[in-house]
């Protein structure tokens, strides 16, 4: 029973890959459903463990999908004798066609030999002399003398004890088969074969043969054994491991086929923002003491503190204004931190954005009224072609929107600053720098480049409560998260 438990939690841990939640409280659940319905009706299992595991449609699918593909074989050990054993052996184990039809017919029979490497069956001197020698591995002996479910069972065993759920890319494959391989007895039958071919008699070649066609047979079913474990748990770690490098590669780097990932990454770390900040006020239970209020709350008690209180803060919602510089060299990073900011909306409710390469211009309708592909597209229409004028820009801003800056406002500029050795205008962003709470300004070139060339960061960054280099996710999410913690 304990073998079980052990199974459904490695099959717990796979729907949570998938995104299906599940609690401690629900795998004991299922642990129980295990207990009480058995493994012998494969259908009656998973329709049980469904009710138990998958809460919603889109769960519910997950599950039938990620439990099709993880019992593909008999986890279980089922019962030696019985119809329900002969079916779960073919179900399981013939239809890849790992073992030879002889082999498959001896098993059903019930005869020694009934393992993977099963010999010819017959009365004659040659199987005779063949069945005075028996394999001395522990390997040749499961291989040979144990059943089919025997076999599978060792494999799972030797798959769990190499960590095989934790296969990350499929050039892996070859080293977890070995790894398998080697924790159900490799060594052992290798040596065995080459005694059986140094003694060089004819029984002794025979035996040596079967084991060798076993061996390989047995390599064949861990190879699927291994791969259908990919399947299952490097979708998940794969996809991590790529969202990781995405998150941390260069933004200009990404070609047009990653957009789709690198938005469900966005819209991610979006949701994790939205479930830290979404409380505009919190009560803390420790901290600095409000005297006043722990006073007032305890008058009736005639002084006695009681109810101790203390000090919450009131966290606003920053307004925000985003400048986005969408010239070719940085119309990538401008697209993302656009689309962080829209993903923002339960939390970041004003954002306001403008882009330019010259003349600048508000494009927040344009994202509001259409997909981010659309907006982008229609924006780069728009806005994108042109020289980079910053001081075009500045002086645009001066004129339509200095207005509406007030001290609750953020202003976020994401550009390389490189004004084609125009004139700067670094007066108007003093102004911004005076009227609004904060100037950020996001460049996503290195340091080491703010001030080679037509680069004008020199004049800029005194006129700026933060520059912060920004061309990866890693740097927005850095960026946008501080914007909300430190907004009270």
């Amino acid at each position: 029973m304990s073998e079980m438990h052990d199974t459904l939690v490695d099959f717990v841990k796979v729907l949570r890959t998938a995104d299906i939640k599940v609690s401690p409280a629900e795998t004991l659940d299922a642990m129980q459903t295990l207990d009480i319905v058995g493994f012998e009706d494969r259908q009656f299992l998973k329709n049980s463990l469904s009710l138990v595991l998958s809460k919603n449609p889109e769960e519910k699918e997950a599950f039938e999908d990620c439990f099709d593909r993880y019992f593909t074989f008999d986890k279980f050990k089922p019962s030696e004798s019985g119809e329900d054993s002969d079916s779960a052996n073919d179900d399981h184990f013939d239809e890849d066609g790992d073992f030879d039809a002889d082999s498959n017919q001896q098993s059903q029979q019930g005869g020694k030999g009934s393992g993977m490497g099963g010999g010819q069956g017959g009365g004659s001197e040659e199987t005779e002399e063949m069945e005075a020698l028996s394999p001395s591995s522990e390997l040749g002996k499961l291989l040979l003398e144990g059943s089919r479910t025997d076999v599978m069972v060792q494999m799972a065993e030797a798959g769990r004890e190499v960590e095989v759920n934790q296969i990350v890319v499929f050039t892996q494959k070859g080293l977890y088969t070995r790894k398998i391989m080697d924790a159900m007895g490799l060594k052992g039958l290798q040596e065995e074969i080459g005694e059986l071919q140094d003694e060089g008699g004819r029984p002794q070649n025979q035996l040596a043969g079967r084991l060798k066609k076993a061996r390989d047979q047995l390599r064949e079913a861990v190879r699927d054994y291994v791969e259908k474990q990919f399947m299952l748990h490097a979708d998940e770690s794969g996809k991590q491991l790529r969202e990781e490098l995405l998150r941390k590669v260069k933004l200009s780097n990404l070609e047009k086929r990653n957009f789709k990932d690198v938005q469900e990454i966005v819209i991610k770390m979006a949701k994790k923002l939205i479930a830290i900040h979404s409380k505009r006020r919190k009560t803390f239970k420790r901290g600095q003491l409000d005297v006043r209020k722990t006073l007032r709350n305890n008058m009736q008690y005639d002084g006695a503190l009681f109810d101790i209180k203390w000090k919450s803060q009131k966290v606003d919602r920053p307004k925000v204004m985003c400048i986005c510089d969408v010239s070719g060299s940085v119309s990538n990073y401008s697209r993302f931190l656009l689309m962080f900011l829209y993903s923002l909306s339960e939390i970041l409710p004003k954002v306001r954005s403008f882009a330019f390469s010259s003349d600048l211009g508000e494009v927040t309708r344009l994202f509001d009224q259409n997909n981010l592909e659309d907006a982008m597209a229609k924006t780069m229409r728009d806005y994108g072609n042109g020289s980079t004028d910053y001081g075009q820009m500045l002086e645009d801003f001066r004129r339509h929107c200095m207005k509406d800056v007030d001290s609750k406002t953020t202003i976020i500029i994401l550009g390389d600053a490189r004004n084609n050795y125009g004139n700067p205008k670094a007066e108007i962003l003093r102004e911004m720098y005076d009227k609004a709470q904060r100037v950020i300004w996001l460049n996503p070139e290195p340091k080491s480049s703010w001030t080679v060339g037509d680069a004008e960061m020199k004049k800029y960054a005194p006129c700026c409560h933060q520059t912060e280099v920004c061309n990866s996710l890693t740097h927005l999410e850095r960026v946008v998260t501080n914007l909300l913690r430190v907004a009270r």
